[in-house]
């Protein structure tokens, strides 16, 4: 052990006297010797994985043995790639767009809009003509029906087992990133395929939507005093069915089609009688379409959370559906078979996977449509029980019905499609256009080649292989211990350069810090970052040790290995993290234009600096700042001049809103007004927030008073509930506040409480009323729907805040949280956003700032306010997890230890002074309810307080389909 560790001594010594530009033959042989010699004769301490000459540890057990023929590959078998026989194609997933292969299938199994489609014309037909279709040239579809034309083409004849969507959704202008809503889409494409085939000449394409999937009904109003009946006709292309509440299909439909009494304030104003009137009003299907959707509600608005949620309940339908008890017009053919079912897997609206279950219309076969995979059902049935068994979130508390036969039950089909019963066997003759034939051949002709050369290369991957295990094989028994006798120059240099300059990198810190004390003279100086210079040191040395290491390594590959996991890790990290001199780059790789972040050098300096960073960006002290950063700064002090302006007027106009001062309260209602204007809390909270730091935020112009309102248009909350638990929801406007309100903000609500006074005797009885009404329904609605979603929701936000005992050791850690608690949130630093964790997707933290809140982002955010009574303000060393009511405290423990890094056992949790120690219990038993605050005590001392992050959760306003071509006709 001595000898080696000397000669390795020696080498350091040996290369740290050698300047690299003294390298010699010699010193090359001499380094061979200090450095290979002990590998050569296997007595070397660590396994030299970049030193091809080394006997130990390089996998000889390997190379002898008998290999796998793919290990020497990593192609797959082409024919894994080809569409099997009697089979259906499949649609490639571009990100998030299942929802959009779905419907695709499901319209392509439609043969009479098919068969439409192929008789639609199409430049295509040009394109091939005279010599047939060009090899140099692509054909790309120039419309929405080419696009469609084109993909059924491909499902209908292509030799591939799944084709790729991608030109007809980058023609819709979709963002494959984003998951949108199913049902919406269906709606918006048919609307804009019936607008684009009305031009066609042909009546059987031009028709063809209507003819599938349109149907007619009436809203007819009756007046119960003259009897008079009022009509409304409207075509519609799927009818929308309310799941809530129900169990069968049939009831949704019946629901639908329910009378509603007019009474009271919603009384009818009859024509006839030319006064309002008591009436009844309800929907009269007049005619139905071949093809009916039914939509079933499962995504709606949750007014609590201002999220939309899903309902997960269990709705049963059967495969033959009778609708002439539903419709007006009798003795017709109404009856209809099941042909499609839309499933939507996951808990939340805004996440999950989409899948289609569609019946063949020939064959009568039952398919799973799961993008690029497709299944077919074994003996001609529909089966959804899988289905249902993956949307469980955790055990559930719903059991699922029994289903008899011909019926189903689902708690995820979003959509029931049923065709009409007719005893015509369907057309199956549906052939593909000649010019579209010749491109699926063309592609087809494509795909073949690319399996030929695949399997090709896979045969040479394989030959190679082998060859070249023969190859070290026989090296092992041939390799003696003394073939090489010579090293790489270039290594050798590389080597001598980077040892030299570790070991001189004390003595140039210091002579660095000498030259930064002189001032500069005359234009000889060079900017560099101040962070740079703090921390160049350091810089110097992990640079130096990664081409230390990149030295060692540089006679080839690792002996049949890779970087490993913590190597990558570092590797990403080390990527992400900005060099040196690169912090006074300005977002156009120029120099920053603020020179509190850069610091002027001698020229002397700077070259000792570059001797460590030759790469390193240069930039003498005449260069000019960034003029693209310039150009934008003189706007951002154009804008922030004009919000201050804007703040200003507007504090000034409103200085009690502002400072909160002599506020009305309906409590103790003031004397000198019987009328007081309402709007909502989060208005005045973002108004507020503007006013104090015009410069940091967009200013609010608008007063979303419909989040304060139900869907009918009413007042959500009593009078009792506003002085009490809604108080903090609402703020209430003096008469001449309003006046002003009116004249700074577009208001689209006018909400206001007046009092009068009723009773003959003194003193007179007051009484206080609300324009608009309160209504009672959806007040009732949300809070039974608030007491269920407290006992049994299945998706929720709380909070969990770390603690320790001693408050000086918390505040001494982290400074940060050692806040007064008269500032103001907005005032605080900026929270970063622990990004909202959703089960059918990983969970990631976000590392970034936190977004300012724009005029839509407030739109989006108006839309929380009827939730809990105050909105929660959080702290630094809080963190947000996403939990449901019947998972149980040791579950909640492993998510925490996720989070902080404190094991199970060492968490001592609390709620309002509760000790939670039942790891069995759920925490809907243990009173754990939406945004909740647990406080979690670790029995090991607090090690880094420093990358605590709060916890924001920001609602973004959803973008929809807006800008995308479904919404351009």
């Amino acid at each position: 052990m001595a000898p080696r560790l000397q000669l390795e001594k020696a080498a350091w010594r040996w290369a740290e006297t050698v300047r690299p530009e003294e390298v010699s033959q010699e010193h090359i042989e001499t380094a061979y010797r200090i450095w290979l010699e002990p590998c050569i004769r296997g007595v070397c301490r660590r396994n030299c994985k970049g030193n091809p000459n080394c006997l130990v540890g390089i996998g000889e057990h390997i190379w002898l043995g008998e290999i796998d023929e793919n290990s020497f590959h990593n192609i797959d078998d082409p024919n894994c790639e080809r569409r099997k026989k009697n089979s259906f194609v499949g649609l490639t997933n571009l990100g998030a767009t299942c929802y959009v292969n779905t419907f695709l299938q499901v319209w392509f199994l439609n043969l009479e809009l098919r068969q439409a489609l192929y008789l639609c014309p199409s430049t295509c037909s040009d394109y091939v003509l005279g010599d047939g279709i060009q090899e140099e040239k692509d054909y790309e579809p120039q419309t929405i029906c080419e696009h469609l034309q084109y993909l059924f083409a491909l499902l209908q004849n292509s030799n591939r087992r799944y084709i790729d969507p991608s030109g007809f959704v980058k023609a819709l202008g979709l963002d494959t990133g984003q998951q949108q809503d199913a049902q919406e889409f269906s709606k918006l494409f048919m609307s804009l395929l019936e607008d684009t085939l009305s031009k066609q000449k042909n009546p059987d394409v031009r028709n063809i939507v209507q003819q599938q999937f349109c149907g007619e009904y009436a809203y007819v109003t009756v007046c119960n005093q003259c009897g008079r009946e009022s009509k409304l006709l409207s075509k519609f292309y799927e009818l929308e069915l309310n799941i809530q509440g129900h169990k069968q299909l049939t009831d949704c439909i019946s629901e639908f089609l329910k009378e509603e009494k007019l009474e009271g304030d919603n009384r009818y104003f009859c024509e006839n009688c030319q006064s309002k009137q008591n009436a009844t009003r309800k929907i009269r299907l007049l005619s139905l379409p071949c093809t009916l959707n039914l939509q079933l509600m499962r995504f709606v608005f949750d007014r609590q959370t201002g999220h939309k949620k899903k309902l997960n309940t269990y709705i049963g339908f059967s495969e033959i559906l009778d609708m002439e008890p539903y419709v007006e017009h009798k003795g017709g053919s109404y009856v209809y078979e099941l042909s499609a079912v839309l499933i939507h897997r996951g808990v939340s609206a805004y996440s999950g996977h989409y899948i289609a279950h569609v019946k063949d219309p020939q064959s009568g076969e039952w398919y799973k449509f799961n993008d690029e995979d497709i299944e077919k059902m074994e003996g001609k049935k529909l089966q959804l029980g899988i289905e249902e068994d993956l949307a469980e979130p955790s055990k559930s508390q719903t059991r699922k019905p029994k289903c008899g036969k011909g019926t189903h039950c689902s708690r995820n089909a979003y959509m029931l499609v049923y065709r009409l019963q007719t005893q015509e066997k369907p057309n199956t003759t549906v052939q593909v256009p000649a010019f579209l034939q010749e491109l699926v051949d063309r592609d087809n002709s494509k795909f073949e080649e690319w399996c030929i050369e695949m399997a090709e290369m896979r045969k040479q991957s394989v030959d190679k292989g082998k060859a070249k295990h023969e190859e070290v094989k026989e090296l092992y028994q041939r390799l003696p211990a003394g073939a090489v006798k010579a090293l790489c120059k270039e290594c050798v240099v590389e080597r001598c350069r980077v040892l030299r300059l570790k070991n001189q990198l004390n003595e140039d810190y210091k002579t660095v810090n000498n030259l930064l004390k002189a001032a500069v003279k005359g234009n000889d100086g060079f900017w560099v970052g101040k962070s740079s210079l703090r921390s160049w040191r350091q810089l110097a040395l992990e640079q130096l040790d990664e081409q230390d290491g990149d030295a060692e390594q540089s006679n080839g590959k690792m002996n049949g290995s890779t970087l490993n996991k913590d190597e990558s890790k570092e590797e990403r990290k080390e990527e992400e993290e900005l060099n040196f001199n690169e912090d006074i780059l300005c977002p156009h790789g120029e120099l920053c234009i603020s020179e509190n972040e850069r610091r002027l050098v001698s020229k002397e300096a700077w070259s000792k600096l570059q001797q460590y960073f030759p790469k390193a960006p240069e930039f003498p002290s005449y260069k000019e700042c960034c003029s693209q950063c310039k150009i934008l700064e003189r706007e951002g002090e154009e804008n922030e001049a004009l919000h201050k302006m804007i703040a200003n007027e507007q504090k000034t106009s409103l200085p009690n809103l502002f400072q909160d001062k002599n506020r009305p309260c309906l409590s103790n209602w003031p004397e000198d007004t019987d009328v007081l204007y309402i709007v909502s809390q989060f208005f005045v909270e973002e108004w507020r927030k503007f006013v104090r730091k015009p410069t940091r935020c967009s200013p609010v112009s608008s007063v979303g008073n419909s989040a304060l309102l139900c869907p009918h248009g009413g007042l959500m909350f009593t009078f009792a509930s506003m002085t009490k638990e809604d108080s903090k929801l609402i703020a209430l406007i003096w008469p001449s506040e309003w006046q002003m309100i009116q004249k700074l903000f577009v208001v689209d609500h006018v909400i206001k409480i007046m009092r009068i006074e009723v009773g003959d005797v003194n003193p007179s009885e007051t009484q206080y009323i609300s324009e608009p009404k309160l209504c009672p329904e959806c007040r009732e609605g949300l809070l039974c729907q608030q007491q269920r979603d407290l006992r049994e929701y299945t998706q929720a936000t709380i909070y969990v805040h770390k603690v320790v005992d001693n408050k000086k050791v918390m505040k001494d850690s982290a400074p940060e949280l050692n806040v007064s608690s008269s500032e103001t949130e907005e005032d605080k630093e900026e929270a970063k956003p622990d990004g909202e964790k959703d089960p059918d997707f990983n969970q990631s933290n976000g590392g970034t700032k936190r977004q300012k809140i724009s005029h839509q982002n407030y739109i989006a955010y108006q839309k929380q306010v009827i939730r809990r009574s105050m909105r929660h303000r959080k702290v630094r060393g809080e963190k947000a997890l996403l939990v449901s009511a019947n998972q149980t405290l040791k579950e909640l423990k492993i998510q925490i230890m996720h989070a902080f890094s404190v094991a199970p056992f060492d968490q001592n949790l609390s709620i309002d002074g509760k000790i939670l120690s039942d790891d069995c219990a759920t925490l809907g038993t243990l009173g754990v309810i939406p945004e909740s605050v647990i406080l979690l005590k670790a029995d090991e001392p607090i090690a880094d307080y420093a990358a605590m992050d709060d916890v924001m959760q920001v609602c973004m306003p959803e973008e929809g389909f807006k800008g995308t071509g479904l919404l351009g006709h």
